[in-house]
């Protein structure tokens, strides 16, 4: 099998997706990009983004090769980007440039840039530098892996999850004070936690439950330089919600914003996205709260942990007599989280 083959496309791109996995949660307001440079069947340098401002994936792959002493085999070389490279200055110089003056002589990337005014751009102009380039390889996968930031940038708004835990008869609360997810459902938690950019609660879930909304014990460590996710409060009076809880005492009360008489869920959304880069919002909210955004349309993603338990507590998932919106849901996922099942998927 020689290193150009489609089957040794696909090896080394779901490497940069695993690379762009490391800044899911990190590079808001910029997508997680994931690059490998292959010559020969050997890695000559990897990287990722991490945080908007600094390196692109592909500039700190090139800088990775040039650091293990492999810059002088850059020429001639194939490097494995899960987005189209960038092709315009920024707060950093494109990624066309850097490629070009590497000499690397292919480009593959996963999925497209959503922005009309980018999109083919950077394949006009490395082809005119000589440079051969393909997309579309494990494409799907790079796709589902910006789909939060490719709907950001189209509706200037975050993507929304909701995150419930409930027992099979869905209800939000067991019938006593124990936890109703189990530890390893709990720790999925906090790894959605750890992908997101803020969560959002109302103002009575703050009251009952004085939650910390901090990333604990996530399935997978996150990287050193991820800040702790915003805790937005949605509340009819701020003083309703306690001095001395959590959000407004702990080391990071600075990250908690306080919203008061939200009249408009969608552009309370749009504020979040343009006053604070917000990107991955997470709901975890009451029934209540979690009804109006279905019933506006605007919760895109839904996690829903069901505990096999029957006849839980008072609180409902969706309280009242039924949503005057359908939400179709399309099942992506299914984790088992003994003795906890998982559905995750997309509302349509």
């Amino acid at each position: 099998m020689d290193d150009l083959s489609p089957n040794k496309d696909y090896l080394w791109m779901m490497r940069a997706v695993e690379l762009a996995r490391r800044g899911v949660g990190t590079t808001s307001p910029n997508p997680p990009v994931g690059a490998v440079i292959v010559r020969d069947g050997f890695i000559l340098g990897e990287g990722h983004h991490e945080i908007a401002g600094e390196l692109h994936a592909e500039r700190r792959a090139i800088d990775n090769a040039h650091w293990k002493g492999n810059g002088q085999w850059l020429k001639g070389s194939t490097i494995y980007v899960t987005l189209e490279p960038c092709s315009s200055y920024g707060r950093t110089p494109p990624c066309t440039e850097a490629i070009i003056e590497a000499g690397i002589s292919r480009v593959v990337y996963g999925a497209v840039d959503p922005d009309e005014r980018h999109r083919g751009r950077a394949d006009e102009i490395l082809r005119a530098h000589g440079i051969e380039v393909e997309h579309g390889v494990c494409g799907e996968v790079c796709e589902i892996l910006v789909r939060p930031w490719v709907w950001s940038v189209k509706n200037r708004r975050p993507w929304v999850l909701a995150k419930v835990a409930t027992t099979m008869d869905g209800r939000m609360t067991r019938r006593d004070d124990r936890w109703l997810s189990s530890p390893k459902a709990l720790r999925n938690a906090h790894q959605l936690r750890a992908e997101s950019d803020a969560i959002l609660v109302g103002g009575g879930t703050v009251r009952m439950d004085d939650p910390a909304l901090t990333i604990r014990t996530p399935l997978q460590a996150p990287s050193p330089r991820k800040k702790q996710p915003y805790r937005i409060v949605m509340t009819r009076d701020r003083n309703s919600i306690p001095a001395d809880c959590q959000l407004l005492t702990d080391e990071y009360a600075n990250r908690t914003i306080i919203l008061e008489q939200v009249s408009d869920l969608k552009v309370m959304l749009e504020e979040l996205y343009s006053q604070y880069g917000i990107v991955n919002l997470l709901l975890e909210c009451g029934g209540q709260l979690l009804r109006h955004f279905l019933e506006e349309g605007l919760v895109n993603e839904w996690v829903q942990d069901i505990a096999p338990i029957l006849g839980g507590g008072p609180a409902p998932m969706v309280p009242g007599d039924y949503l005057k919106r359908e939400c179709k849901f399309r099942e992506e996922e299914i984790l088992a989280c003994e003795p906890d099942i998982i559905l995750r998927g997309i509302l349509e």
